[in-house]
């Protein structure tokens, strides 16, 4: 399986369920590993047979931008369920952290694995 991998992405956003949080932007980290529905851009170095990855930072930017979610589980479920639909991959590993969100911690969050119904 071929993978490529977009570590450290920060973006702000409305995440949580406190008051404050609603009206807030927090500083969240992704980190997103993405099965490549073929392996023909190995091959044939076409940009044709690769993942744009710079259109999957903008459309997580997107979302993220259009929608508030109470959970990083949710957010992390949403993103996954993107990229396998929109961007055809077989299998997604999705990390997302709050920065700085407890007093002491660096981070905080929550990493899931999906795949696609035909994967």
């Amino acid at each position: 399986m071929d993978i490529i991998f977009l570590h450290e992405l920060k973006v702000k956003t409305l995440i949580g369920i406190y008051p404050w949080e609603l009206k807030v932007a927090q500083m969240i980290q992704l980190d997103l590993e993405i099965a490549l529905p073929a392996s023909r851009a190995c091959q044939t170095d076409n940009f044709e047979d690769a993942l744009d990855y710079a259109l999957i930072v903008q459309r997580i930017q997107e979302i993220l931008s259009e929608r508030h979610f109470s959970l990083l589980e949710a957010l992390a479920e949403h993103i996954a369920q993107t990229i396998l639909l929109e961007f055809k991959s077989p299998w997604i590993k999705v990390s997302v952290a709050k920065l700085s969100a407890i007093r002491g911690v660096k981070k905080v969050g929550v990493r899931i694995e999906r795949a696609s119904c035909g994967g």
